[in-house]
C-alpha cells in the first residue's frame, strides 16, 4: 500500500499505509496533528490532536487532555483524497510523515497539494 502526493506538478509515492499530517494554524498559531490510514476505501482519519483552542477550532466534547494535547477520534468517513492549501502566507507548510520519512508540503504559494491512496 502506498500514499501518492501531487505537489507543484510533481508526484511522490510513499510506500506506507500510515502517515501523520501536522501544521500550525495560520491565525491562532496552534499546532495540529492528525494520524491517517490509507487503503482501498480511501484515507481514514484515525486520531487528531490539537495543542489548544481558538476561534472555530475547539476540541469536541469527547476530547481528552493528555501531555499538553487535546486528543480525539473524529467521526469522518474515508476520504478519496486530501487537498491541502498552499497559500505561502502561513510561514510554513504541512508536514507529512511516515514511519521512515517526513516531507514539508505546500510552504510556497501554489495549487493545493493532493494526498491520496495509490496501489
Amino acid at each position: 500500500m502506498s500514499i501518492c502526493v501531487l505537489a507543484g506538478g510533481k508526484a511522490l509515492t510513499l510506500g506506507a499505509a500510515l502517515f501523520s499530517l501536522s501544521w500550525t494554524h495560520s491565525v491562532e498559531k496552534i499546532r495540529w496533528e492528525e494520524d491517517w490510514r490509507a487503503g482501498p476505501a480511501g484515507l481514514e482519519l484515525v486520531e487528531a490532536r490539537v495543542q489548544g483552542s481558538g476561534a472555530g477550532m475547539e476540541p469536541p466534547p469527547e476530547a481528552r487532555f493528555e501531555n499538553g494535547w487535546w486528543t480525539y477520534r473524529p467521526t469522518l468517513p474515508p476520504q478519496s483524497e486530501l487537498a491541502l492549501a498552499a497559500s505561502g502566507a502561513t510561514g510554513s507548510g504541512w508536514q507529512l510523515c511516515t514511519a521512515d520519512e517526513c516531507h514539508e508540503l505546500g510552504a510556497a504559494a501554489g495549487k493545493p497539494v493532493i494526498v491520496r491512496y495509490c496501489e
